[in-house]
């Protein structure tokens, strides 16, 4: 087995950290709030804001965690050393199963429904779901030759994903067919946050915005082949997701600039938002120049969750939490095994599942193992753990985001009971495949630490 080769820098590793977070979630995530929550325009940017800011600080939390273990792996290998190998490896099992395979699915039928908004006549559902299953594949590809090529490739897309961003805001603003007076529409707004229901509803928005933002922690996945990790990775992180939240706020203000709320929650899963405000600001020929070239960003997205999801399965793997195959690296140093399971994966939620049930089951799920997470930056404090990196404003920080993903979590499972069943026969599973395959096998932390 050929080991992972230290060869990513400060760019690609931003690049793959606002690669993974701008995809479907910015282009779709107004749209599922407007039907499922609320139709306040302010209230509605709120979240966006919200959002951001706890992406910040997780940002800043993982960047520590990474600076101490720069290692391939993300959280698995954070909670492995934190608590016990049995919540690493859950965590590296919601991975597999949830984390990225699933936002992988949800970005490519995305991108197969804004080229049906295109192109009509390739919108049934059948033909829907192979553009979606023929883009997974195609990147699963690139990814399994080589990551130094398939870097590169991520980079030129990342470029041009936030070129067609700052550009549509730009002339969205400048020269858009819009109206401001949509935001003096108000829902309920504000006064309706001290109700159950209005948390409630405001919680199930915020999951929406947490899919959006998911990805802000891409660059610890692979941080055993970052270059001087100790200080690439903390500003890999911090640079990437401060770009995206001032990008999803200008961006969504463009959206309600271009429609008002309840003209958005149309039909969210085939009628993107993006492809929406896109006509009603430039017209339908502009319309289709615009809502092309968002596939062709949502494209970048799929690419970047497939370089750095098979990292996390190729370190469970080596640590005997997973078959030994998946750790496999070629001699171009990339996980061409695990990269090929991941696109099983992906197909098989593509096929059997729809984007609107994917963003909610993501949203909830990542904000749990986010949270453990960032409450391991106290953990390894208490035991003396000194990193290079230091989470600015601690605690406050990791405790914000913690307060923060708690509410979501609660007020999530409050208003989708469903999820919460799904997600608990997952941990289940992963329960009984942990105590069959991998309990007794993994490194415990004093061996790791040694």
């Amino acid at each position: 087995m050929v080991p992972p080769k230290r060869q990513i820098g400060i760019l690609v590793a931003s690049a793959i950290v606002i690669a993974n977070m701008i995809g479907t979630g910015v282009f779709t995530g107004a749209g599922y709030q407007a039907k499922y929550s609320f139709q306040d325009p302010w209230l509605m940017m709120s979240t966006w804001i919200i959002g951001g800011v706890i992406a910040l600080c997780g940002a800043a939390s993982y960047a520590e965690l990474g600076s101490l273990m720069p290692r391939a792996g993300g959280e698995y290998v954070y909670l492995r050393e934190a608590y016990h190998p049995a919540v690493g490896f859950m965590s590296g099992w919601v991975s597999l199963v949830i984390g990225f395979s699933a936002p992988i699915a949800a970005a490519a039928l995305f991108f197969a429904q804004y080229v049906a908004a295109v192109f009509p006549a390739l919108g049934d559902d059948v033909t829907i779901k192979v553009l979606a299953c023929a883009l997974i594949i195609g990147m699963a590809v690139l990814h399994a030759f080589d990551t130094r090529v398939g870097g590169r490739v991520q980079t030129a897309f990342t470029i041009a994903k936030v070129t067609l961003i700052v550009v549509f805001i730009g002339a969205g603003l400048l020269f858009g067919d819009g109206d401001w007076g949509h935001f003096a529409r108000h829902g309920d707004g504000f006064s309706t946050l001290g109700t159950t229901a209005g948390a409630a509803n405001y919680a199930t928005a915020l999951m929406f915005v947490s899919f959006a933002y998911s990805g802000w922690n891409a660059a610890a996945y692979i941080a055993g082949e970052i270059d001087r990790p100790q200080r690439t990775l903390p500003r890999a992180l911090l640079l990437g997701a401060g770009i995206v939240m001032l990008l999803y706020v200008l961006l969504n203000l463009v959206f309600l600039y271009a429609v008002p709320p309840e003209a958005m929650a149309v039909d969210p899963d085939h009628q993107p938002v993006g492809d929406i405000a896109a006509r009603a600001l430039f017209g339908q020929g502009a319309g289709d120049v615009l809502s092309s070239l968002i596939a062709l960003a949502l494209v970048s997205s799929v690419s970047a969750m497939m370089m750095a999801g098979p990292r996390v399965y190729a370190t469970m793997a080596a640590d005997h939490a997973l078959p030994q195959q998946l750790a496999f690296y070629s001699r171009r140093g990339v996980p061409s095994v695990a990269v090929v399971v991941q696109c099983v994966l992906a197909i098989g939620f593509a096929i059997f599942s729809n984007p609107d049930h994917l963003v909610r089951l993501v949203g909830f799920t990542l904000a749990a193992f986010a949270a453990l997470t960032v409450g391991a930056v106290f953990i390894f404090r208490s035991r003396g753990k000194v990193s290079p990196y230091r989470t600015p404003g601690y605690p406050i920080t990791p405790l914000a985001f913690l307060a923060l993903s708690a509410w979501t979590v609660y007020y999530g499972a409050r208003a989708e009971p469903t999820l919460t069943v799904e997600i608990a026969a997952m941990l289940a599973v992963g329960t009984v495949v942990y105590l069959v395959t991998a309990r007794g096998k993994a490194r415990t932390p004093i061996e790791a630490d040694e």
